[in-house]
This record gives structure tokens, sequence and C-alpha cells, in this order.
């Protein structure tokens, strides 16, 4: 696991961070924005699980709503973690794309 906590590209937190970079989301839109780019489809207890991770840890905080639809944006220690956790998979890709002669770099 990274410094950041985050592991793998499908992992719930990095996808909540990845789909919070663009602003503010309630859970059912994360859940339908990851769907959307990631293929991924989170049920409630991971997408909420996560949630509360990442809360948690100070990389997203909730902002004011009802209770039903609670927003979520990301924390600038939250940017920073997603920044690192994105550059250590571009390396990770770069190195496994030119090992299978994929890549033309």
């Amino acid at each position: 696991m990274s410094p950041s906590g985050l592991r793998r590209p499908n992992d719930p937190p990095l996808l909540i961070l990845v789909s919070l970079a663009d602003g503010p989301k309630h859970g059912h839109a994360l859940a339908k924005d990851i769907e959307g780019f990631a293929g991924v489809r989170l049920g409630p207890g991971a997408l909420y699980g996560a949630i509360t991770r990442l809360v948690e840890r100070g990389l997203i905080e909730p902002l004011g709503g009802d209770d039903r639809r609670r927003p979520y944006r990301i924390t600038p220690p939250g940017s920073a973690a997603l920044a690192e956790a994105l550059a250590d998979m571009r390396r990770v890709t770069r190195a496994g794309l030119a090992r299978l002669r994929l890549d033309p770099a």
C-alpha cells in the first residue's frame, strides 16, 4: 500500500477521489460518475465505507446538505494523495507498456 493509502486503480477510495476532483458530489452522484468513467459499480457498503475512511483521514470533507443528499468535496491533502497515486500508476503503466513493447516511447 502506498503512503497515501491508495492501492489499486479500482480501489473505492481512489475512485471517489477521482470523481470529486472535478467538484463536490453526493453519494448517488459519486456512484453514477464512477460507474461512468471506470465501469465499476460500488455498492452502498463499499461506497459509504470508503467515504467514511476518506473523511476520517481528512482526504474529503462533507458539505452542508440535507440528510439524504450530503455532498462531499476533496480537500487539499486529498488532491495531493490523488496526484501521488496517479503518478505512481503512471510509472507502473509506462514500465509495463514499454516491457510489452506497446509504448513507442
